[in-house]
């Protein structure tokens, strides 16, 4: 029992009071040159569901459904593009193996503003990305992946997918081949292989990259504010916005409140899910 105080002691210094403290900021009042002052309201959370001094506006609603949408589309992209990618690096010799784990894991040692600005180039109206989708018809001439949402998205499921391939590789490492095979010999089809055989020894790693990707994906700024212009405004440059030019730190706190309480519900299914399993 004593063993455990340490750790208790500092996840309450730095992880609950914290939080509670940002909870209490989000029912108070922003002063008229910014701070927080009372009295304590819900009108932070009435304006973040849309009602605000001049009637429904639902623009949080939808820079919220936005973000969520967004970071499922990367989340989903990241491990349609890792199953392929972690089968083909399995089959590989152990010493080839090596090599790819290291090519797949050194991109995310490289600062994320250098790669951000690296794709404004690829990406931009005379890159090399643009340039292959305007010849394929995808962009029309004069126009560009940057900025937009596609920029976002690319630059997104680039920099998520090894969080969603490492866990799938370590499940896929593991997976018993004479099943599959037996499935194969049995005569089954391919969706029911992989659905009877593959599907069941790899969906824990599955899961777990498509919660490593979803999770850091919702809270993303850096990558939407610097590829997406003004065209795309997400959950994470409406906090950075509340905490810094508007200064109005009593709506950032229920903006912060709302995500982390859904941040908390996703891991929480996530663990009650695998607990289930296990069992």
């Amino acid at each position: 029992m004593l063993s455990v105080l340490p750790g208790a002691g500092w996840e309450v210094l730095f992880l609950a009071l914290p939080f509670a403290g940002m909870v209490v900021m989000s029912f108070m009042t922003r002063g008229e040159v910014g701070g927080v002052e009372r009295p304590f309201t819900l009108e932070n959370y009435k304006l973040l569901a849309g009602f605000g001094p001049f009637g429904f506006e639902p623009l949080y609603p939808v820079v919220l459904l936005r973000t969520v949408t967004l970071a499922f589309v990367t989340a989903a992209s990241c491990a349609a593009a890792a199953l392929p990618l972690v089968f083909w690096v399995a089959s590989l010799s152990r010493r080839k193996r090596t090599v790819a784990l290291m090519l797949l894991t050194i991109p995310v040692w490289t600062n994320l503003l250098v790669r951000t600005y690296a794709w404004q180039v690829l990406l931009g109206p005379d890159g090399l990305i643009t340039g292959a989708a305007r010849a394929v018809g995808l962009v029309g001439g004069g126009e560009a992946l940057y900025p937009g949402m596609a920029a976002v998205l690319v630059c997104l499921v680039c920099d998520y997918l090894p969080f969603a391939a490492l866990p799938l590789y370590a499940s896929v490492e593991k997976m018993n081949r004479a099943t599959v095979e037996a499935a194969r010999d049995l005569g089954a089809s391919g969706w029911n292989v992989w659905r009877h055989a593959v599907y069941p020894q790899i969906k824990p790693g599955l899961w777990a990259g498509l919660v490593f990707v979803f999770l850091p994906a919702l809270g993303q700024f850096v990558i939407p504010d610097l590829l997406g212009g003004a065209k795309t405004v997400l959950l994470g440059n409406v906090l950075q916005q509340q905490f810094g030019p508007s200064r109005d730190w009593p709506f950032g706190a229920a903006l912060t409140t709302v995500t982390i309480f859904v941040l908390a519900l996703i891991v929480l299914l996530y663990a009650r899910k695998a607990k289930e399993e296990l069992v």
